[in-house]
């Protein structure tokens, strides 16, 4: 049967239904581009999905075996932790899980040992602890804007590694992700922000700074993994310019770290090599690249 002859001769073709006119009216509304941008946004926070409850089956299995878990999120400013740390505990028992942004430390937290308010942090059995920055505050942003001497800094690099293989030793599980963003990217981030009322919040006086201080953090970054990096606790560098891809990316790593049993065998659990590098790798090309152009890029 043609479609024609579904119709009777002079009855108006049905109209589009009102789910369909109201998204007409809301590409009108939005414009072709930007709904266009939301409607891919949205599809690839779907992709995050299976993934997301992949982590949920990770935590079942700290929680039943009392492991604890310990996710360090470490780069630049504007490189993607933030939105990467919500992806990653969107969908998780809240009961298990914390994220830790710690402030700058008191004047009684600073005649303490310099591990000591992190260890406060450290997670129970059975528990995941994200923080969003860490102790390797030291190694980047207290050096590079003179908020330590020379000589605390030097304690830390060289207690550091110990302090992770301890920690390694007794159960616990560490991911160290550092998210790497070119600097015209984070130019670009930087002006979103100062634009728009709904980012302002998250431009600080040291991310003003951060463009001009560019080789200094970049300087830091190759010591901090030359000199961290180390098979018990390896750092993981995140290509961030694409932040979905890094978020995958991320999460991807992050189960990878884990001997759950996964309830997804279909989802691909490799990480994008492009995307993602190891520490030791990134010092390699860093390397490189001084050699080629007398300095170091990225």
């Amino acid at each position: 049967m043609t479609l024609s002859k579904t119709i009777p001769e002079n009855q108006p073709v049905q109209q589009d239904d009102p789910e369909t006119e109201a998204l007409r009216q809301w590409v009108e509304r939005l414009g072709p581009k930007k709904a266009a941008q939301i409607l891919e946004r949205a599809a690839l926070e779907r992709d995050l999905k299976p993934y997301q409850a992949e982590l949920i089956l990770m935590q079942n299995y700290l929680e039943k075996t009392k492991r604890r878990m310990i996710i360090v999120f470490e780069g630049r400013d504007a490189s993607g932790k933030g939105g990467t740390i919500r992806r990653v505990s969107r969908y998780m028992n809240e009961k298990h899980y914390r994220v830790v942004a710690l402030g700058k430390p008191t004047d009684a937290q600073r005649t303490q040992w310099f591990f000591q308010r992190y260890v406060e942090q450290f997670p129970r059995g059975g528990e995941v602890v994200l923080f969003d920055r860490s102790w390797y505050n030291r190694a980047m942003v207290e050096p590079v804007f003179g908020f330590c001497t020379p000589e605390e800094y030097k304690t830390f690099i060289k207690g550091v590694v110990g302090f992770e293989r301890d920690l390694v030793r007794q159960g616990t599980i560490i991911v160290k992700l550092y998210f790497s963003v070119t600097k015209e990217e984070q130019a670009y981030r930087f002006e979103r922000r100062k634009n728009d009322p709904l980012r302002q919040w998250k431009l600080s006086e040291v991310d003003l700074q951060a463009q001009e201080r560019w080789d200094d953090f970049t300087n830091q970054k190759y010591e901090m993994l030359k000199r961290t990096h180390s098979n018990h606790a390896p750092w993981t560098v995140i290509r961030s310019n694409d932040k979905n891809a890094a978020r995958l990316n991320a999460i991807r790593t992050i189960l990878n770290s884990v001997p759950y049993d996964r309830g997804n065998q279909e989802l691909d659990f490799v990480p994008d090599h492009q995307i993602v590098i190891s520490g030791a790798r990134e010092v390699e090309q860093m390397e490189a690249e001084r050699i080629r152009r007398g300095k170091f890029i990225g």
